[in-house]
């Protein structure tokens, strides 16, 4: 071994911050969706018994387990899910399942706590994976939105703004939200609670991804991207002058979907030069020259319909997570479908996929031996608020 010399240079007292710390998973942030690694030892990934040591844990549970899978979850994870769907969907399913003991939420954190407020107080949620969270609830954190409700405040406007948060919010979001008047959505009902909301008040806060807001407002409501403006955090008053928040209709909080961030208009244009006669069909948390450009908006239930309902022998270019556009093109094939992920470039949810099934078998095997691990529990105060939330968007028309 040949081992190579260099000038020593004096050592830096560099200490890492907690966001450096949060990130290599050496340090929690409790107001923050991200986790920490589980505690106890994982099952090898290269176990070939895995697969049965997970069904023989779920089926010691019996019907005191009920497991969620979301669409974008990693297939190895789906087969052991009792329901699959999206986030408030899988929510309420579990909602409906008061004789389950214990809700394993194969998910990300935002949709284990909206679980937990829809539960009983008896049930409980368990996340396989602590670190599994969501980049774009991330962006919003409680302390943000309360100083831009102070900026709103000094601006003389904040009694004419109506808070509407996306579900993929954490439950402080929703909180707030409840609290001062707002509602939940989902990219389903984004316009039906945008319509209410502006029964309510002149302006709306959307929180916390900037594109579906823009989409609906401008897409589905008419509006003009002149009457939408972002709201940045990390700017003083969220680099917006008071004239400005006065004259918007809607005021964007500046997150965004890690996955659906990365297409764009070229991706679009490069799939049509590829596959002539292709249908683009793209979630609404795309950008909006995405949106724009493509054939067909709508949400991941609206996306699996549309491939339900095509005629064999059509193309499509689907704009979501991978794990999902990859298992629809497997489904579809026998039926002539030719169904292609909207870029070259492969990107799943990382956060999503942290849950694999190390994480569900050593989930489901704690649990098999009366070991409760990873459990999601909201407050009482953040999940009664959240709840009159979520109880608003129910009631949309």
């Amino acid at each position: 071994m040949r081992v190579v010399t260099t000038a020593q240079t004096p050592e830096l007292d560099v200490q890492p911050t907690p966001l450096a710390l949060l990130l290599l998973g050496r340090e929690a942030d409790p107001k923050s969706e991200r986790g920490v690694e589980c505690p106890g030892d994982l099952p090898s990934p290269s176990d070939p018994d895995l697969v049965a040591r997970a069904r023989a844990a779920k089926e010691k549970l019996g019907d005191k387990v009920f497991v969620l899978g979301h669409h974008y979850q990693r297939d190895e994870v789906i087969q052991f899910a009792d329901v699959t769907g999206d986030s408030f969907k899988l929510a309420r399913d579990a909602a409906a399942r008061p004789e389950a003991e214990y809700i394993v939420f194969c998910g990300v954190h935002f949709m284990a706590e909206s679980a937990d407020i829809l539960t009983s107080d008896d049930q409980k949620v368990v996340l396989p994976d602590l670190a599994a969270g969501c980049s774009m609830a991330d962006m919003a954190t409680a302390e943000q939105v309360a100083e831009c409700w102070d900026v709103l405040t000094e601006a003389g406007i904040a009694e004419q703004v109506v808070p509407v948060s996306y579900m993929n919010s954490s439950a402080d979001i929703k909180a707030f939200t409840g609290k001062h008047g707002g509602t939940i959505c989902t990219s389903s009902n984004a316009k039906r609670a945008l319509e209410w909301a502006f029964q309510q008040g002149e302006k709306v806060l959307f929180l916390p991804d900037q594109h579906l807001g823009r989409n609906t407002a401008v897409r589905d409501m008419g509006m003009s991207l002149d009457d939408c403006v972002v709201y940045n955090p990390h700017k003083p008053n969220g680099g917006l002058t008071a004239e400005e928040l006065r004259a918007a209709k809607m005021i964007l909080w500046r997150g965004h979907c890690s996955v659906h961030g990365r297409f764009n208009l070229d991706s679009v244009n490069d799939v049509r030069e590829r596959i002539p006669g292709v249908n683009v069909l793209v979630h609404p948390e795309c950008k909006h020259e995405v949106v724009a450009a493509a054939d067909y908006v709508g949400s991941t239930e609206y996306i699996i319909k549309a491939l339900e309902a095509a005629p064999a022998g059509s193309k499509w270019a689907i704009g979501t997570e991978l794990n999902l556009v990859r298992r629809l093109a497997n489904r579809f094939a026998p039926e002539d479908k030719e169904i292609v992920f909207l870029d070259k470039t492969v990107c799943f949810c990382s956060t999503m996929n942290r849950i694999d099934l190390p994480h569900l078998v050593w989930a489901l095997e704690s649990l098999a031996e009366g070991n409760l691990v990873n459990r999601i529990e909201v407050d009482k105060e953040t999940e009664a608020f959240a709840k009159l939330a979520l109880e608003r968007m129910l009631a949309l028309p």
